[in-house]
C-alpha cells in the first residue's frame, strides 16, 4: 500500500527479457523489464499488449501487415491480440507492459526460445 518507484523497481534487477511485477490492476500486471537484442516471434492470442517505454528505444516489428513500430521514451503502443509480433531494443531499453496476470512473455504460440530470453509470466518484486 505504498507508492512504487519504476527506478528503484528497476534498480534490483539486472536480467535482460525477463520482466517483474511491479503492481496488479484487477486480473492484470504491470510489468517493468529491461531489454536488449532480440525477443522472439510471439502470439498472444486472446490479449492485446501495451508497451511503454520510460527510457531508450524500443522496435516492435509486426505481421500481418509487416511493419515496424518504434517507440522513442514516453510513447506507447498496444500490440493488438492474435498479431505475431518481435519486440528488439539494438541500444537497450526500459520497458512497462500491462498484461493479464499469467500471461507468457512468448505468447501462446512463439519461435523457438534463445536462451537469453525468460519465457515466464513475470517475476514478483
Amino acid at each position: 500500500m505504498n507508492p512504487i518507484s519504476l527506478d528503484d523497481a528497476l534498480a534490483s534487477f539486472d536480467a535482460l527479457w525477463s520482466p517483474r511485477i511491479v503492481t496488479r490492476v484487477n486480473d492484470y500486471d504491470v510489468r517493468v523489464a529491461k531489454v536488449r537484442g532480440e525477443h522472439v516471434w510471439h502470439v498472444h492470442d486472446d490479449t492485446d499488449e501495451f508497451f511503454l517505454v520510460l527510457d531508450g528505444e524500443l522496435h516492435l516489428a509486426l505481421r500481418d501487415p509487416e511493419r515496424t513500430v518504434s517507440l522513442a521514451k514516453g510513447e506507447v503502443f498496444t500490440v493488438p491480440r492474435g498479431t505475431f509480433h518481435k519486440p528488439s531494443a539494438p541500444h537497450g531499453a526500459r520497458i512497462l507492459m500491462f498484461e493479464p496476470t499469467g500471461t507468457l512473455t512468448v505468447g501462446d504460440r512463439h519461435d523457438e526460445v534463445p536462451g537469453h530470453v525468460d519465457a515466464t509470466t513475470g517475476h514478483e518484486l
